[in-house]
């Protein structure tokens, strides 16, 4: 976790991902549509993770050829940014035969996103064409141009290298795209909370605050499978920062909008930048921390600076 980061984008060919800039419900299904018949025809598997209203569209429109494609409601399987990679695009397109094109349609912002989930949004869709540069799929990303901000579609041209304009079916080289310069501006310090529960922490210390964890979620809310999720959420990020964050670290918890919120401070430099987005092999050891937060928290935010790192994460109450 010391040793420099490294920019990892490169050619993406046979990579494809395109952004679909749509204003309403028929310029979404002109292109969606026949981007999954395309697919079904070709023989190619096929998934779309779509908020449920646009999954719904794009079921019917399809009629009994639905039935092939794996439909995934995006508010739900991707409701934290972080998950999406490893739980949603790599988990369809690692289970099917080596060598064979995907296509999947994704489409991680939405209108209501709020701003504290949007870093992590776009962060998302940059480090998509890292994770999946050289692999052989298509990722088409629709926008809503009606509803979501101007700096939200600006960013959308720089974290896809082509782009289909509102009322095109055709894709055009987007002269912005700059993944990493959108990971690097994102990569945004998490203002600390004055009234913040404060336990420091080192190797001797694990068990304890895990446990004033669990204590003080409870406290403020939580219940059942999310105080358990919390409990492991603890024990994977402070363990994290004892083994590869210099031996100590931070626990600070505190309650916002809705949420109760963990987060775990070390003096470890994460250079990986794709920690926690890609699925491990069976046979590794270790390297699941991050992970296994992505997939049972609501939201995780990560800061990297040559001082540290933060990882702050949300859990619904």
């Amino acid at each position: 976790m010391t040793s420099a980061v490294t920019e990892p984008f490169g050619p993406l060919d046979p990579f494809v991902h395109p952004a679909l800039f749509y204003r309403d419900e028929q310029e979404y299904l002109d292109v969606t549509v026949p981007f999954v018949r395309d697919g079904l025809a070709a023989g190619e598997p096929v998934a779309v993770a779509v908020p449920g209203k646009n999954l719904a569209l794009i079921r019917d429109a399809l009629g009994d050829a639905a039935g092939a494609v794996k439909l995934m409601d995006m508010r739900e399987a991707g409701r934290n940014p972080g998950r999406i990679i490893p739980g949603v695009l790599r988990a369809f397109a690692d289970a099917q035969p080596s060598g064979r094109r995907v296509r999947i349609i994704g489409e991680p912002i939405w209108a209501g996103r709020s701003d504290t989930e949007y870093p992590a949004c776009v962060q998302h869709e940059a480090l998509i064409n890292a994770a999946f540069r050289g692999r052989t799929a298509t990722i088409l990303c629709p926008y809503d141009v009606e509803r979501l901000p101007e700096h939200v579609l600006a960013d959308a041209y720089a974290t896809h290298p082509t782009v289909i304009p509102s009322g095109s079916r055709a894709e055009q080289s987007s002269d912005a795209y700059a993944p990493w310069a959108v990971v690097d501006r994102y990569n945004e310090p998490l203002p600390p909370v004055p009234d913040a529960l404060t336990f420091p922490f080192d190797s001797d210390s694990l068990s304890p605050a895990r446990h004033v964890a669990v204590g003080e979620g409870a406290r403020l809310g939580l219940t059942g499978v999310k105080l358990d999720d919390l409990a492991l959420a603890t024990a994977e990020l402070t363990t994290n920062s004892v083994v590869h964050g210099g031996g100590s670290g931070v626990l600070r918890m505190w309650s916002e909008d809705g949420y109760v919120v963990c987060e775990v401070r070390d003096e470890g430099r994460l250079a990986d930048i794709l920690a926690g987005r890609r699925p491990v092999p069976r046979d590794q050891r270790g390297g699941r921390g991050i992970l296994l937060v992505n997939l049972i928290a609501d939201l995780v935010r990560v800061h990297r600076s040559d001082g540290g790192t933060t990882v702050r994460c949300w859990f619904a109450r």
